[in-house]
């Protein structure tokens, strides 16, 4: 195929960071820098001018960088992100044509050899910058230009003066520019994506008298100790009214007793759904001050999103195509054979109605921004689309770029890869399986110096409320103390190159 245009010289192969050719963005931090990187190089001998070039989703117009060569036709330049949302950049080249005659005619004049002609071409180049200059720097060209053609060494000196350099590095003709093929993004997410410490907690087991429900007023009374030990995220699990339907009992039993609480997770009764308080913590206004009196303590609150139903959820009744139906009638409940959760039934993504689905789906996010939120714990999110999710954080972050999305993500690792590239800040990962010297540094290895670092950050949990790993179990007090050493260390982890730099997003 013959190009477009023949006479750009310029070859631009190997930008980086990119991830997957581009399809996704990398993401950074505010306040922090974005480093680009280009394999750029031409034909013969010309010497060749890049730039790279840069805006925010809220700019027009691009703002250049000019690159710098670090040998081997290597270059690389970077930009600084001051707002929140999405950045963009790609690269730039050319002949450039007055750096190519600068840096032979030195050696001209080095030479000893005339440089009559040469300072009349010299002269050309001055003059054509004209067009791109503006008036001042129009004056100035031309002021050097009169100097070069009037000849002698007061021309030579002009011609190599880093004046008439810096001028035209701004102002030369650029002819044939090859611009890269691909725009680039970043996504900027606020300094609390990059590192935290969450602290998990029941809020119905807060209250101070045996036997009675806690609510969100005995969980501020929590908030200074939680302070207390340096934390600055509140994470609870699911806030919803719980469905009676095949409710749990104690251990996992299929026969519950009156007293028996039921699993957070299977969200849903006569009470409401997603967007409803469960009665026993309290009202939404409730909710509201706990958010308020949090943020006095430099605590943000995190709710868990779970995606999923109690069988007597109000969707399952209102909306009865967005849940799969077993032949004998009933709805196809949540299984992981041999284990069978009868209290909780998945939502149906492969419905006819999927796009009424995602939309509402999207609208209890939306909800629970609307009430403070900020920060968000997706349970299980390698079970759903990984098309839905990440449409639903780019339509949330769109409106609300503040917003955290942590990925529960404890599934293989190009799903969990494949999750962080879709838009989750934040992921679970297998830090609470690597438990030797050498599997910590594998793994961090991995984490901090490959691509990974560029797109995932990853929220390095010991435990969980479900998991706790064999080390902790039966490690005792070393296991511990080694535990607590691991994350000092962790907080002075390496860039992609091997530098000495502060944690990236998601990282402790």
């Amino acid at each position: 195929m013959i190009p477009e245009d023949g006479r750009n010289r310029v070859i631009i192969e190997s930008v980086r960071p990119e991830i997957d050719g581009g399809k996704f963005p990398i993401k950074r931090v505010i306040g922090g820098e974005t480093v680009v990187e280009a394999d750029i190089l031409t034909d013969g001998h010309d010497a060749i001018s890049c730039v790279l070039l840069y805006r925010s989703e809220k700019q027009a117009d691009w703002i250049e960088v000019p690159m710098e060569q670090l040998g081997n036709d290597h270059w690389r330049a970077s930009f600084s992100l001051q707002n929140l949302g999405r950045y963009y950049y790609t690269v730039q080249g050319w002949v450039d044509q007055f750096k190519t005659w600068s840096r032979d005619f030195a050696k001209r004049v080095e030479a000893g050899q005339d440089v009559s002609v040469d300072l009349m071409i010299g002269a050309d180049l001055l003059e054509r910058g004209q067009r791109r200059a503006t008036p001042l720097q129009a004056k100035w060209l031309s002021t050097f230009a009169e100097t070069l053609r009037a000849g002698g060494d007061e021309a030579v000196r002009q011609a190599l003066s880093p004046e008439s350099a810096r001028l035209m590095s701004q102002c030369g003709e650029r002819r044939f520019i090859s611009l890269y093929n691909k725009v680039l993004g970043v996504v900027v997410d606020r300094e609390r994506a990059r590192f935290g410490a969450w602290y998990e907690l029941f809020p119905r087991s807060t209250a101070t008298e045996p036997g009675r429900h806690g609510t969100f007023k005995d969980l501020e009374d929590r908030l200074p100790y939680v302070a207390s030990m340096g934390f600055d995220v509140l994470y609870l699990p699911p806030v919803h009214p719980i469905g009676k339907s095949f409710r749990k009992g104690r251990n996992n039993s299929t026969l519950a007793t009156p007293e028996d609480p039921g699993s957070p997770w299977a969200i849903g009764s006569s009470q409401g759904g997603h967007k409803d308080i469960h009665p026993e913590l309290g009202s939404l206004e409730d909710f509201r001050h706990l958010v308020q009196a949090a943020a006095k303590y430099d605590i943000e609150v995190a709710l868990d999103i779970a995606f999923q139903c109690a069988p007597d959820h109000p969707y399952v009744t209102e909306h009865p195509e967005w849940f799969r139906q077993r032949p004998d009638g009933t709805i196809q409940y949540a299984e992981n054979p041999p284990k069978k959760y009868q209290d909780i039934v998945p939502f149906d993504f492969e419905t006819q109605s999927w796009r009424e689905l995602w939309e509402e789906l999207k609208s209890i996010v939306q909800f629970w921004v609307d009430q403070g939120v900020r920060i968000f714990r997706v349970d299980n999110p390698h079970t759903k689309p990984f098309p839905f999710w990440e449409w639903l954080i780019d339509e949330i972050k769109r409106d609300c770029p503040e917003a955290i999305f942590l990925a529960e993500a404890f599934t293989r690792p190009k799903a969990l890869f494949g999750l962080a590239k879709r838009g989750f800040t934040q992921s679970y990962n297998y830090f609470p399986w690597r438990n030797t010297k050498w599997e910590l540094i594998q793994y961090l290895t991995e984490l901090t110096q490959t691509e990974v670092c560029e797109f995932m950050g990853p929220n390095l949990w010991p435990n969980t409320p479900d998991i706790l790993p064999e080390y902790l179990q039966f490690g005792g007090r070393p296991a511990l103390r080694y535990l607590r050493s691991s994350f000092r260390t962790l907080r002075k982890p390496t860039d992609c190159t091997g530098e000495r730099r502060v944690p990236r997003f998601g990282e402790i």
